[in-house]
């Protein structure tokens, strides 16, 4: 069961483009990364799909339900983290939490106690004096308080220290474990690798590709290789982004494998190693080249 899914789903911001003929699918249960640049459209999308924008054009559904006519239902079962953590000046940090709590309607003090204890946010204090980092803590907190079905999380570790991320991925992974669905927005590549099961990633509005990290990872059709007793790597077609070590070298390579192989042997090689790109690697490959793996 797709929990989010949109068709051809276009926001234009006058004639300057947001996001163009989305076709997107989150499932039931998944932690789902979402990955671009500053200015790809990975907020547009979220606003969008959160009816806080209307969409020019398309469709899109959460819980099979339509972003625009069933906006207050869907909302109520959504833990939403902007990728801007702003509020009502002069108000403590309990006030938000609070007022927060009461828009879903629930009594959330013991969960937002926990979270608050974790997360080490004092709720005495007010949002102006926080720093970016606490005011994160505070977007977290009502983000999750309520125990949500769905958590659209919008670039949230910027400003967290690691260990803070750190608790703040083991308090996602318990909701997941739950039964939770997570679409994490981000461009930490690291992130997405090491907690996503499946990503898509967008370029100028455009969805470029989708899939499991694995299946994005073998449709580079690159290798990373490392050599060791040499710092130099074959002049042949297929290298790239080379680079030198100490008595090793490490570059990608996308080619004839037997010509690599043969031009290998000619070399006083140590050692050797040939792995599979990682997520950085694949998401440069992806916006390099006009691939469409959808």
């Amino acid at each position: 069961m797709n929990i989010i899914s949109t068709h051809n789903l276009t926001k234009y911001y006058g004639k300057a483009r947001g996001i163009i003929d989305l076709n997107l699918n989150v499932r039931e249960g998944e932690i789902f990364g979402f990955i671009g640049p500053n200015g790809a459209g990975k907020s547009t999308t979220i606003r969008t799909l959160l009816g806080l924008i209307k969409p020019t054009s398309g469709s899109a559904r959460i819980f099979d339900m339509d972003i625009v006519s069933e906006k207050e239902a869907i909302l109520s079962r959504i833990g939403y983290m902007p990728s801007e953590a702003m509020f009502y000046s002069g108000m403590k940090v309990s006030d938000i939490i609070g007022m927060s709590a009461s828009m879903h309607k629930k009594d959330c003090r013991i969960k937002a106690k926990e979270l608050c204890d974790r997360l080490q946010l004092d709720i005495k204090k007010k949002v102006d004096e926080l720093s970016l980092g606490n005011r994160k803590k505070v977007s977290i907190v009502c983000a999750l308080q309520h125990d949500p079905m769905l958590c659209i999380l919008d670039e949230p570790t910027s400003g967290l220290d690691p260990l803070m991320q750190k608790e703040f991925f083991t308090i996602l992974k318990e909701r997941h474990k739950e039964g939770a669905t997570i679409f994490l927005s981000s461009h930490v590549l690291s992130e997405i690798s090491r907690y996503c099961s499946r990503a898509a990633i967008i370029r100028e509005g455009r969805l470029i590709a989708s899939d499991t990290v694995e299946a994005l990872s073998a449709g580079t059709n690159a290798r990373r290789v490392t050599l060791n007793g040499t710092t130099e790597a074959p002049r042949i077609d297929g290298v790239k982004d080379v680079v030198p070590g100490d008595d090793s070298v490490s570059f990608l390579f996308q080619g004839n494998i037997q010509e690599l192989l043969s031009e290998l042997s000619t070399l006083p090689l140590k050692d050797l190693t040939i792995t599979e790109p990682d997520l950085e690697e694949i998401f440069m490959h992806f916006y390099q080249n006009e691939v469409n793996v959808l």
